[in-house]
């Protein structure tokens, strides 16, 4: 097979519009790919997103944990359970494929996925914080917590709005907010715009939802006020009830 990928690019030519594409590769497993103005990159959809199996595990973070496992087996106990500077890198490398797939399934509202991927992240992050001893290295992680949080909200909230379960997702954005206030701080200029940044943009998402809400409410006080006026009495009744609902 030629390493020339010239008909690949003509055939799928750049368009910032529509760049992201699933595709079924040889073997019937689907793919996720990414036309860049030179070239096409390919994720895998689970697993790592390289396809890469470390040490026999779906990821590098299942391999730590399982790791911490057998120690708390051995020892009743995770006090001095220790990853290493090479680990946590290779656990950073790892986070940093997921959340450049995260941001693609994303924008094609693969919001499952999205929620898979901030959460195996926010593993990452809670092992980091816990079993990493450079404040160095914890702090070159943990300063992009406020925005996986974020992400990982806003998949929560969109798969709950396309169930219907509108005040649940307000509960969820509701919480993330709180959570992201709370986070212990960290010395870094990142952590501090991240903060700012997911806070203000999960408040804007939440008014949006509540904005919808009091749409619908002034909307159904109108169909209420016309059934009445109708004496259709029996529409009215169930206005009524839906008005209570939101109220």
């Amino acid at each position: 097979m030629s390493p020339d990928i010239t008909e690949l690019l003509e055939e799928w030519p750049y368009d910032p519009e529509s760049s992201v594409r699933i595709i079924s590769a040889n073997d019937g497993r689907n793919v996720l790919q990414v036309r860049l103005p030179l070239g096409i990159e390919q994720y895998e959809l689970d697993g790592r997103p390289d396809g890469i199996k470390p040490h026999g595990h779906q990821t590098f973070l299942d391999f730590i944990e399982s790791r911490l496992q057998e120690f708390v087996r051995e020892y009743r106990t995770d006090t001095g359970f220790i990853v290493s500077h090479e680990e946590f890198q290779k656990l950073h490398e790892e986070g940093t494929l997921f959340y450049y797939r995260y941001l693609l399934l994303f924008q094609i509202n693969d919001f499952e996925r999205v929620l898979r991927d901030t959460s195996h992240n926010l593993r990452i992050c809670a092992l980091v914080e816990k079993y990493v001893q450079s404040q160095e290295d914890k702090s070159t992680l943990l300063q992009y917590k406020p925005y996986i949080l974020r992400m990982n909200a806003l998949a929560r909230s969109m798969l709950l709005i396309q169930r219907r379960e509108e005040e649940r997702a307000k509960e969820v954005l509701s919480d993330t907010i709180e959570q992201i206030r709370s986070l212990p701080e960290v010395d870094s200029p990142t952590f501090q715009f991240e903060k700012i940044r997911s806070i203000n943009y999960l408040t804007s998402t939440l008014k949006q939802l509540m904005g919808d809400q009091e749409d619908t409410l002034e909307r159904l006080k109108k169909e209420l006020e016309k059934a009445v006026k109708e004496e259709n009495y029996e529409l009215a009744a169930k206005l009524r009830d839906q008005i209570r609902e939101l109220e």
